[in-house]
């Protein structure tokens, strides 16, 4: 068990070191690919720090250390960690009712929860969230971040931005009037260039190109545009000390929420991140060990000043189509990181922030999920839904909140199919088959059901109810079950109060082809003690005999 455990744990980086050597070669192949996604990763770590109301420094910080520590200690092959714009509604709230100190202290939770979720195997359970779900809060989270960019794609002099949709949009109304639009023609020109980058030069960077062409123009042409100098001033050009933050149990409470909504996000983009990178590369992550490093990740970050951290999609497929070959790739680029702003921070300053609100745009885009809605509105009704509800919720109320009740809706909705899908039918609508009563003698006196589905709270109501058809209470009542592949404990009441109804009436009620494990839960529960162990049988033709056998005994 102790092995087991460990193995699921052990960081993919060991584990691939121990079956594999490890060559100059790779080390080459890695260091280029890393390049290539820290060229990628620079600009928009700093537009999500932005984009969260918090210096960009912030962004590039947790970019270096998680960045480092996700694939030091993560589970994929070519995961890449950092700030992701999922994140930026709720870090925006969480620092602006907190404080940065109440977010460095939710983070740090945040990670706990991550380990804890790790050392309990929660990885594989995140697969149970329903995909509508998934979809829908996604789709709000990339319109609320498409929503955060409206201040600085269009030069609004709004000092602070209020954290919830509709407070944000009477802002915007009430300050459209000061658009400028050199900052507009920036941020759309910008758009452009990523999108003619993408096309006809995919292997470009296009935020890089934006980054750099839009500091050229700002510089050469003297535009009036809000740059990162003239907003926040110079950025640090080296890591700042780790600092821990007081801890009170007061602060523990208040903050406990946020940080259930962080290391919720942080897994299941972390483990959605690690399923699109084995679906590109053929290779299998370790769930498990992919939360324990976003565990460690997201509590040095915390300590190191910066974010909430977590897989990036487009970096980790950046990174694969880069070539690289080992989690080293993940490591060298946080390096290339700390040595761009160890070096370019003078120019980094002169980005101007129509240019990284355009970037987040694109990203906002992109994280949409249009295509994927699409599909769900053609899908039943239930998951549509389940979608628009998601998304509403996570736009106008909460993202915690949003996927708490999206998962509760989706299981309710789920449950009402499988109770009508799950049918308790009398002999003549039953269909031909080997065992099929219409192929037995059925004694006078003596009524046949059958279940067909999973005995559940559900359906309990359903079983008990059939009583209710009968005129004259037959003698022996015959229950078929061997279409039931599971009970819960609402189905094992349901069986007690229809035992204990039909006796009233002298019925007596048989049980037959009850399989195994149903079985078992039947006499944990001394419910085959209540029934009578010869009334609990694992076929109709034993059912039959006992029923013969209890009508002789009346006459």
């Amino acid at each position: 068990m102790l092995r087991s455990i460990h193995d699921s744990l052990e960081p993919k980086l060991i584990t691939l070191f121990r079956r594999q050597r490890y060559s100059w070669n790779d080390f080459g192949a890695d260091t280029i690919a890393g390049l290539a996604v820290a060229i990628v990763a620079l600009p928009l770590a700093m537009a999500i720090a932005i984009a969260s109301n918090l210096p960009p420094e912030r962004g590039v910080f947790t970019a270096i250390v998680a960045g480092f520590l996700i694939s030091a200690h993560g589970g994929s092959r070519y995961q890449i960690g950092g700030p992701t714009a999922a994140f930026i509604v709720t870090v925006a709230t969480v620092a602006m009712k907190h404080g940065y100190e109440g977010l460095v202290l939710a983070t740090l939770m945040a990670g706990g929860i991550l380990m804890i979720m790790a050392f309990f195997r929660a990885g594989e359970m995140i697969k149970f969230i329903p995909y509508p779900v998934i979809v829908g809060f996604t789709s709000g989270i990339a319109l609320l971040i498409a929503f955060s960019q409206i201040r600085d794609f269009f030069g609004l002099s709004i000092t602070a931005v209020p954290p919830d949709f509709i407070d944000k949009l009477t802002v915007y109304l009430a300050h459209l009037h000061e658009t400028n639009f050199v900052a507009v023609t920036l941020a759309v020109a910008s758009i452009g260039v990523i999108l003619l980058t993408k096309r006809f030069i995919p292997k470009l960077p296009g935020p890089i190109v934006v980054v750099v062409l839009s500091g050229l123009a700002v510089w050469a042409l003297d535009l009036h545009v809000d740059t990162i100098e003239s907003r926040f001033g110079a950025i640090p050009s080296m890591l700042p000390s780790p600092v821990w933050p007081e801890i009170t149990f007061e602060k523990l409470r208040l903050l406990l929420p946020d940080a259930i909504t962080i290391a919720t996000l942080a897994a299941i983009e972390s483990l959605l991140s690690a399923v699109v990178a084995d679906g590109m590369t053929g290779t299998h992550h370790k769930p498990n060990a992919e939360l324990l490093g976003q565990g460690v990740a997201n509590m040095a970050s915390a300590i190191f000043g910066g974010l909430p951290a977590t897989g990036a999609i487009a970096r980790t497929a950046t990174n694969i189509k880069a070539g690289a070959r080992t989690p080293i790739s993940g490591i060298m680029h946080a390096v290339w990181l700390f040595l761009f702003i160890l070096i370019l921070s003078p120019l980094i300053v002169k980005i101007p922030l129509a240019a990284l609100a355009a970037i987040l745009m694109v990203v906002a885009w992109n994280m949409s999920e249009i295509k994927h809605v699409r599909e769900i509105m053609q899908a039943p009704k239930a998951d549509r839904i389940v979608l628009i509800v998601t998304f509403i919720l996570t736009v106008l109320v909460d993202l915690n909140f949003a996927i708490q009740a999206g998962i509760a809706l989706a299981s309710i909705l789920f449950i009402d199919q499988m109770m009508k899908s799950t049918e308790i039918r009398s002999v003549e609508s039953e269909e031909d088959d080997p065992d099929s009563i219409r192929h037995k003698s059925i004694p006078a006196g003596v009524e046949v059901y059958e279940i067909q589905g999973p005995l559940f709270f559900g359906v309990a109501e359903k079983l008990i109810d059939t009583l209710l058809i009968f005129e004259t209470p037959p003698k022996v009542f015959i229950l078929r079950m061997r279409h039931v592949p599971l009970i819960d404990a609402a189905g094992l009441h349901a069986l007690v109060t229809l035992h204990e109804r039909l006796s009233r009436n002298r019925t007596v009620l048989i049980l037959s082809g009850v399989n195994p494990q149903v079985r078992r839960f039947i006499t944990q529960s001394h419910i085959d003690k209540i029934i009578g162990l010869d009334n609990i049988v694992n076929h109709i033709d034993k059912a039959l005999t006992q029923a013969n056998h209890t009508l002789s005994k009346e006459y």
